[in-house]
């Protein structure tokens, strides 16, 4: 996919949504419609070709450009009447896209709404859950800091950001934006529980034990896939030997009253034989568990939209 044909996409995105403005004639309606139409065969493109899309409008583009590189903010262009009205409508279909879990069309209509309005929040803030649903939290996080840089006062930005940022494995970050919530919704219950799920998890990473494991040990031991290659490694007759040693040993045997060196020994060779075996018989099982672990989702993921 060349940046050429995207570049041009964007660039036909942008001259059809100014065909529906009402500010043009029809002779300057119709020299659109062949400026696209001569795009679109030079560049060999058409609108179904939706993967050519990029996350942001070609005006985002140009005017996140212009106010960076002139350390400027984002002015407060007030959308016309009109343009509003139909940023709201946008905004509602987008809402609906959300409750029918077709997040790309949600996205598609947030970002019109975004064009012809650019200064609400609740557009961006739309979007960036649109985008987690999709697994896109880089672009959640540039959506929330545009909604929060419009309305600081956003909770909901801040709680959006802060599942993007938990969902990145940036549990710190994460705890922040929670907190900055609560300060302005002090009773949302949502918010609360998401905090505590960060709080955890940051406990969690940072815990010696979970170290390269990335999931506790209560959802190890109670996983099907665990149980069923436990029981599998149970049978191997060398396993079998060792744990009978360990036995003997522990109830009397030669190394019994020898300090337990004998024991620890054993268990480590136990444990490296299990580790083994799990290895050769399933490699995937770690990478199963972690996914598991991953898939719990937060207590946000059915938040309303606005």
């Amino acid at each position: 996919m060349s940046v050429e044909k995207r570049l041009a996409f964007s660039i036909v995105q942008f001259l059809r949504d100014q065909t529906h403005s009402d500010t043009l004639n029809s002779d300057e309606q119709e020299s659109l419609e062949v400026a696209i139409q001569c795009l679109e065969t030079t560049f060999k493109i058409s609108s179904d070709d939706s993967h050519l899309a990029v996350p942001q409008s070609l005006a985002e583009i140009f005017l996140n450009s212009i106010f960076k590189n002139d350390n400027l903010s984002i002015p407060e262009i007030s959308a016309s009447p009109e343009d509003a009205d139909r940023a709201e409508q946008l905004k509602n279909e987008g809402n609906n896209h959300m409750k029918e879990e077709n997040y790309s069309s949600a996205i598609e209509c947030y970002t019109k709404a975004i064009d012809l309005d650019l200064n609400n929040a609740v557009y961006y803030c739309n979007r960036a859950a649109a985008h987690s649903k999709l697994g896109n939290f880089v672009e959640a996080t540039n959506d929330c800091e545009r909604a929060i840089g419009i309305d600081p006062t956003y909770s909901k930005a801040y709680g959006r950001m802060g599942l993007a940022l938990t969902a990145m494995n940036k549990y710190t970050d994460a705890i922040t934006y929670f907190k900055k919530a609560l300060v302005l919704d002090p009773d949302n219950d949502t918010y609360k529980s998401n905090l505590k799920i960060a709080e955890q998890k940051l406990k969690e990473a940072s815990s010696p034990t979970a170290t390269g494991l990335g999931f506790d040990m209560a959802s190890l031991i109670n996983n099907p896939a665990f149980i069923s290659m436990a029981a599998s490694v149970m049978q191997n007759p060398q396993v079998q030997q060792l744990m009978s040693g360990m036995m003997s040993n522990a109830v009397g045997g030669p190394a019994a009253g020898v300090g337990g060196l004998s024991d620890i020994s054993s268990l480590i060779e136990a444990g490296q034989q299990f580790a083994q075996q799990i290895q050769q018989q399933n490699p995937e099982l770690i990478e199963q568990l972690r996914n598991h672990v991953r898939s719990r989702s937060f207590s946000g993921s059915a938040e309303e939209r606005s």
